[in-house]
């Protein structure tokens, strides 16, 4: 995705538990919305542009997808109490 030009100032951290969801939902006429959800608080992730879509949103878009595939299959990996990819055991 490029390099970043600002560090960020704060951090939230959102917990998956029971009720924790992603969804995406795409719409004929606007840009998609993927929505996450953790008990009380909603996430809603869309393009800074509801009518049109840049190479920097697509780019964004498969750098979430990237990452959100690799945080899948670490916590696979633990789930299994397979080695993390980084030599321990979870």
């Amino acid at each position: 995705m490029g390099q970043r030009t600002a560090q960020p100032v704060s951090t939230i951290s959102l917990k998956t538990g029971p009720g924790a969801s992603a969804v995406n939902h795409p719409y004929p006429q606007r840009s998609p919305v993927l929505g996450l959800v953790f008990g009380g608080v909603q996430v809603l992730v869309t393009t800074c542009a509801a009518d049109h879509v840049t190479a920097e949103d697509v780019e964004f878009a498969r750098c979430l997808a990237r990452e959100a595939a690799s945080f899948a299959r670490s916590v696979e990996r633990m789930f299994h109490g397979l080695p993390n990819g980084r030599g321990v055991v979870a």
